[in-house]
């Protein structure tokens, strides 16, 4: 979807000189920041951005975490409206840990379209939530719920300040920064991320809030079995299930903040920057503000002077 990459991102400082033309995000700097972050299913926003929304909420800026999808098919042994009533509650749980909103919109898990209503759906919550960063999956992704988010989110982009669509919700003066979580995929280009963010403060948090994910944690989700959830120690040994799980994510966390060392560095400094273990990673989408070097520290407030 990205008509011309300008140049390599981050040839000198921390990002590329070309964003220094940006915009400014919708709030000075006194004033809290407010960022939503869309995933398509009810664990998906924890998963990519979990670590980063608590950082913001410990420092008390405002986050909101969206499913756009209810889940209601991301299990193997059940379905329907009891599953999306599980996962409702197991991401409401999560973000209580996180100490954000939560909200699961009700639109059947698979059956999301990039459809006009959906585009209008999503303008209004980017307005409702009066977002200074907006964050999505990329519009390429192994499943089609993944894919049209990422689409939607990129066609909300310019609208949110358009004031004759959607004219219930007052628009946007100044447009959000908006950014790709990220992923493994490698056409039409590789992730390629302009934020690193440590998560080492905040990683037994995110941790504690995946741990109410049971559904998909523990479970499997769609792709589970019954020889996959025999691996896992049983729901009365709840120390056991947490090291199991935290194992599993020290792999996946370690691997991200080790394939961006480099990033890592620039933003933390050499010293700090090799210490990171663990990490969540975010490119900046070419729609929306253009944040220069220090709005995007501004944004991300996490690497000191």
């Amino acid at each position: 979807m990205k008509s011309a990459r300008v140049g390599t991102l981050l040839l000198a400082g921390l990002f590329h000189a070309a964003l220094s033309f940006g915009q400014s995000a919708a709030h000075p700097a006194e004033e809290p920041l407010r960022i939503i972050v869309f995933g398509a299913h009810p664990d998906d926003a924890e998963y990519k951005a979990g670590g980063t929304a608590a950082k913001w909420a410990k420092l008390g800026h405002q986050v909101k975490l969206v499913s756009v999808t209810n889940g209601d098919i991301g299990h193997w042994q059940m379905a329907g409206g009891p599953l999306a009533i599980r996962r409702t509650a197991e991401s409401a749980a999560a973000g209580k840990v996180l100490g954000i909103t939560s909200q699961v919109l009700d639109i059947h898990d698979g059956e999301l379209e990039p459809t006009l209503e959906n585009r209008k759906l999503i303008t209004r919550l980017i307005r409702e939530w009066q977002a200074d960063v907006v964050i999505a999956h990329r519009p390429w992704d192994y499943h089609p719920d993944h894919r049209y988010v990422g689409i939607l989110v990129q066609d909300a982009a310019f609208m949110v300040t358009v004031p004759f669509i959607c004219p219930d919700v007052p628009p946007l003066k100044k447009n959000p920064v908006f950014l790709y979580s990220s992923d493994g995929f490698q056409k039409p280009y590789p992730f390629r991320p302009d934020v690193a963010v440590a998560l080492d403060d905040v990683f037994e948090t995110k941790l504690e809030a995946i741990h109410e994910l049971t559904s998909q944690a523990y479970e499997g989700g769609a792709s589970g079995s019954e020889e996959y959830v025999a691996t896992v120690p049983p729901e009365s040994d709840v120390a056991g299930r947490k090291a199991w799980l935290k194992e599993r994510w020290s792999r996946r966390q370690s691997a991200e903040a080790d394939k961006y060392r480099d990033l890592l560095i620039q933003l933390y400094g050499e010293e700090a920057g090799k210490q990171v273990k663990y990490a969540e990673t975010f490119e900046l989408c070419e729609y929306g503000a253009r944040p220069n070097r220090d709005e995007l520290r501004r944004l991300f407030p996490f690497y000191g002077k």
